[in-house]
């Protein structure tokens, strides 16, 4: 077993034209602990000016949720994060998972209605309803045999090939259908078409918000705040393995460098940052993002 210990820090700073007479924001930023794989040695989320209300609790998911809100005026607000994670990971078991009537198979015989259930993560969800165009794309990547497992892998190296990275392309309203005609878009929308494609094929899948730990290029110094929290998926591959993680927008399997915020169905779930504010005029927002790695 290999592991990472980090210091984790972000800023997300919003900035008003007008004064907003109040607001109410939730908030997904703590990192969870995960048995066996990531663990919170020690974490917490602030906001500045201090809310007049905080309630801090677990939703269904199991992620851990604040929830802010404010009763005067506001210029500006910045929300904060300082957490140290240990982050294991054991070496990629061997592909025990069945083939996708297996797993249909299996699905179906799944009683447990929890929330690492894999019922939750089949149909459409707020942000992912699975396409035509999504779900032939998928199809098109099986043979014969192939395993639920091979056929994640599958899927998210097909999807890193054909689209590419592009901020400028999409925005965070953007759906999974319209980055997939693109074939441009973000981690969050790699993320949301692979969703797609696994779902239409009938693989359950969710979305995963976190960090990822960025490293510079040879000879270059590590630039401060230049991480990013990132998003990836999880896919249930049988009752045997589970749930396994895939990052479409590197192509990998998850391992090290990825810090796990929170499990959700898609984006709407688990927004690193989401509310509402009684204001008009322009508004302004920037994030900041350290993954340190910690000398042990």
């Amino acid at each position: 077993m290999t592991g990472m210990l980090y210091d984790i820090g972000l800023t997300i700073d919003h900035g008003y034209a007008t004064p907003a007479e109040g607001a109410r924001t939730l908030v997904h930023l703590l990192p969870r602990t995960l048995p066996g794989r990531q663990w919170l040695v020690t974490g917490v989320v602030s906001a500045d000016p201090a809310p007049n209300e905080r309630t801090d609790r677990l939703d269904f998911f199991g992620n851990a949720v604040t929830e802010l809100a404010w009763a005067r005026p506001l210029e500006a607000l910045t929300l904060s994060l300082q957490a140290r994670v240990e982050r294991s990971q054991t070496a990629q078991t061997l592909d025990l998972s069945p083939d996708l009537a297996g797993l249909s198979r299996e699905i179906a015989a799944a009683t447990d209605l929890g929330p690492g259930a894999p019922h939750h993560f089949r149909a459409a969800s707020p942000r992912v309803a699975p396409g035509g165009e999504m779900t032939a794309f998928a199809r098109d990547l099986l043979a014969p045999g192939m395993t639920a497992q091979q056929a994640v892998i599958a899927v998210g190296g097909a999807l890193h090939a054909e689209m590419t990275f592009d901020a400028e392309a999409t925005d965070v309203d953007t759906t999974p259908a319209e980055a997939f005609a693109l074939r441009h878009g973000v981690c969050q929308d790699f993320t949301h078409v692979m969703i797609a494609c696994l779902r239409g094929i009938g693989i359950p899948a969710g979305y995963v918000s976190g960090f990822l730990r960025t490293i510079p290029p040879p000879g270059q110094p590590r630039l401060a705040g230049a991480d990013a929290m990132h998003a990836w998926v999880r896919a249930w591959v049988g009752q045997e393995t589970g749930w396994i993680e895939f990052d479409p927008t590197n192509d990998q399997l998850v391992a090290t460098d990825h810090v796990v915020v929170a499990y959700g169905r898609d984006y709407a779930d688990v927004a690193p940052d989401r509310g509402v504010l009684r204001t008009f005029g322009a508004q302004e927002s920037a994030q900041a993002v350290d993954v340190v790695p910690v000398e042990v």
